[in-house]
């Protein structure tokens, strides 16, 4: 009896081989058919007996490509049309556009093997490619992903090539990168002036020698240019900081294979496939004593990020100069990377000494992932290259609405259905280059996905440029505060609707009433919350300036708990840790800083989690001033003895101030979940810890085990709130749950008591997954009939 079966499916279905694996199936069972591409994913109806059709059928989502992702199927019965043959059709453009669009792929094992095979045609060939790797997000134009819909247009194939690419049996049938030396890409290396110093395998060879002679080479990789030089030498990368502006913060590195990175670091098996994985992040790794890179790489830094190379390109770089390079974004600090070589000679003219250069154009700026593991898992920091711009799941089907994340770290993204698609990093908005890329990538992913949005979603605070953006698009706005869209954002990433207590731990967040907040506690999920408890608020004398002088929000704090009439004590605590005055106050700067707390000028209101950490860093001698935000923050935990498991005499108080718990609400309040008008109901006193600490610390308590006793005072706190609202559900989101000490030991402390535990994984816990969050809020507004309100 015959049979014939039209099946539908959606995902991450184009561009992984999906075509050839069907037809293969296809031609195992002796079935009849077609298949193709369009907007959506990919289509096929296949004909033939009834028993051959049921096994192509189990066959089909048994063993898909290894890259594929199917996240929709509908299927139905069709009437026999008599077809005996197998074909692949051209693909469609019509139709909404929902497929994924897949990220870039690290170089898989296969072609590593044509790229150092010395008898293969792609020998040293450094844009070796096939279905199950390379260019995907950073060369697509418009769907479906076919080659006129890529960079790749204007290379046209070679026989050679064209065989493979048109011979479904063959890896690389409609890889749409594929391409040799003979038709594909190439290299060139140029001088700051824009001469041509060599060309293809020389232009690399020249590259390597360049680097371990000491000379800072920008290099065109999948995402935009690299800035590269060697990692043992403290002058070739104190000349990258000088030159690059980016003075302390620590520097990535590359390195090419496992092995390389263990005479570096401590590598578990969970590091090691992170590492090995096809998206390639930077990963996070401690570091050991010697293995050669110089100290100004990671200054006072534990830890290393490393990364493995991802293109062949890389490979052949790091099989050239055997020792770890410096791979960093090619950029100024604050603007985005380069992707075009002419502007790279006018951006980076500065910097780099060479520039290693291809023909073939990146369509959009990619930045390294970052990532580390925690409680065993890896979890992104920066979600970039290898993961950007898959979806995720939303709770609410929603028209399509954009969202524009924070000001820091901004990732914007666009909510199709039931799917956010996440954009790649973008950074902070601070320079106009950088709102230029936001606008891009804006425009971008509406484009690719032809979605005309219903509304854009935005942070609350009125100064951010995204929220201005947002503002004056003419789209119905959706202002969702700053630390909802982090509980709603790791709610979402574990597929939950809530509700749950989230412990939303920042620098810096808008807050409902006027105020900056950064230490929360909100009950609720994507459609309200209830502001239940929160850190007691101090004032930052400076503002701003406090993100880079902890030692202002030492001022603020003692400030606080001495009160105006001895506020003079504020000045003595803040000194180095070696007794020296650098990090005390000037007489002038006491003076000033005085009237400035006396008078409530330019001295907000906050309760920062992420500012108690730096004023804790300053009196401890940790930190006073930074160069990068959350410096402060990083070396505490950086310094924290990890054999430390108590909490000697620190503790937060927790002050009652009403009687409101878990079961208050999902009684029912009469008022709404998401009103500021809920008074908070738990205070986190710091003033006992921060007592506790100088005193302890004038005792000559190690600084290592305060810092360490001051982390697992926080985990207790958080645990206490979470007993005293009574929520099973514990949501632990932003920045401060960057810090792998604070999250193990509040998740740990958490579950020990019951309490389920949600964390990021695949969106950061900062204002990296501001945007899903935003996405969320809106879509449950909207579900709801609110638009704007709330």
């Amino acid at each position: 009896m015959r049979k014939r079966l039209r099946v539908e499916i959606e995902g991450a279905v184009q561009g992984v081989g999906f075509r050839p694996f069907v037809y293969r199936l296809a031609a195992d069972e002796g079935l009849g058919g077609w298949v193709l591409n369009d907007g959506r994913g990919v289509f096929l109806e296949v004909e033939g007996e009834e028993e051959a059709v049921a096994r192509f059928r189990s066959r089909l989502f048994s063993d898909p490509p290894p890259r594929a992702r199917v996240t929709a199927v509908r299927e139905r019965e069709e009437p026999p049309a008599g077809e005996s043959a197998f074909e692949i059709r051209f693909s469609r453009a019509e139709g909404a556009k929902s497929v994924l669009v897949l990220p870039d792929v690290a170089t898989c094992g296969a072609c590593l093997g044509d790229v150092r095979d010395p008898g293969g045609r792609r020998h040293r060939y450094p844009f070796t490619n096939c279905t199950n790797c390379g260019p995907r997000f950073t060369i697509v134009r418009a769907l479906p992903y076919d080659r006129p819909n890529t960079t790749m247009a204007g290379f046209s194939l070679c026989d050679a090539c064209r065989a493979e690419y048109e011979s479904p049996r063959d890896r690389r049938f409609h890889a749409q990168p594929n391409a040799c030396d003979v038709c594909g890409p190439r290299l060139e290396l140029w001088s700051p002036a824009g001469e041509v110093l060599a060309a293809r395998d020389e232009a690399l060879l020249a590259t390597c020698r360049a680097i371990a002679g000491g000379r800072i080479v920008a290099a065109k990789g999948l995402g935009g240019f690299h800035l590269f030089c060697d990692a043992r030498s403290e002058a070739a990368v104190g000349d990258l900081r000088t030159r690059k502006g980016r003075y302390e913060k620590p520097l990535a590195l590359m390195v090419g294979d496992v092995g390389a990175a263990r005479t570096l670091c401590v590598v578990t098996e969970e590091e090691r496939l992170l590492l090995e994985s096809p998206e390639r992040p930077i990963v996070l790794l401690p570091r050991l004593t010697g293995g050669g890179v110089a100290a100004n790489v990671a200054p006072g830094n534990p830890n290393l990020g490393l990364m493995l190379p991802a293109t062949p390109l890389h490979h052949l770089m790091l099989g050239e100069l055997d020792f770890p390079v410096v791979a960093t974004s090619g950029n100024l600090s604050d603007e985005p990377i380069c992707t075009d070589e002419r502007d790279a000679l006018s951006r980076l003219s500065g910097i780099a000494d060479l520039f290693l250069v291809h023909d073939r154009p990146v369509e959009r700026h990619v930045d390294d992932s970052v990532a580390r593991v925690v409680e065993g898992v890896p979890r992104l920091l920066r979600r970039a290259r290898g993961y950007a711009p898959l979806p995720v799941r939303l709770p609410f089907e929603t028209p399509p609405l954009l969202a524009v994340g924070a000001h820091l770290k901004n990732v914007v993204a666009l909510a199709v259905g039931r799917q956010a698609f996440l954009s790649q990093h973008i950074g902070d908005l601070e320079t106009p280059q950088a709102l230029a890329a936001f606008e891009r990538v804006l425009g971008d992913l509406a484009r690719l996905y032809e979605a005309k949005p219903a509304a854009v979603a935005h942070d609350l605070h009125p100064d951010y440029l995204s929220t201005k953006w947002a503002v004056a698009s003419g789209l119905p706005a959706v202002g969702v505060q700053h630390h909802h869209a982090h509980l709603a954002s790791c709610l979402a990433e574990n597929g939950v609707e809530g509700p749950a207590l989230g412990v939303t731990w920042d620098g810096t967040g808008y807050g409902t009433d006027g105020t900056v907040w950064g230490g929360e506690f909100l009950l609720g999920d994507a459609s309200g919350f209830t502001r239940v408890a929160h850190l007691r608020p101090f004032r930052l004398p400076g503002g701003e300036a406090a993100v880079r002088e902890p030692r202002r929000s030492a001022a603020g704090i003692l400030w606080e708990t001495t009160g105006e009439g001895d506020g003079g004590i504020f000045l003595e605590g803040n000194k180095d840790r070696d007794g020296a005055t650098g990090g005390a106050f000037t007489a002038t700067e006491k003076r000033v800083l005085s009237s400035m707390l006396r008078k409530q000028i330019n001295s907000p209101v906050t309760s920062s989690a992420g500012r108690v950490f730096d004023a804790v860093a300053s009196l401890l001698g940790v930190a006073q001033k930074c160069s990068f935000e959350g410096q402060a923050a990083m070396q505490l935990e950086w310094l924290a003895d990890p054999t430390e498991l108590g909490t000697g005499s620190l503790s937060l108080s927790l002050e009652e101030t009403g009687p409101l718990t878990f079961r208050d609400v999902i009684a029912g309040d009469e008022r709404s979940a998401a009103s500021s008008a809920y008074p908070s109901k738990t205070l986190l006193n710091w003033s006992p810890v921060v007592s506790a600490l100088l005193a302890e610390r004038a005792a000559g308590v190690p600084i290592a085990r305060l810092a360490a006793r001051f982390h697992n005072a926080l985990a207790g706190a958080i645990v206490g709130v979470a007993r005293r609202i009574g929520c099973p559900r514990v949501a632990l989101t932003g920045g401060c749950f960057q810090n792998r000490l604070l999250t193990e030991r509040a998740a740990s402390g958490l579950r020990r008591d019951g309490f389920e535990v949600l964390l990021h994984r695949e969106v950061p816990p900062n204002d990296g997954g501001i945007c899903l969050g935003q996405a969320a809020v809106a879509a449950a507004r909207l579900a709801a009939g609110r638009g704007n309100l709330g």
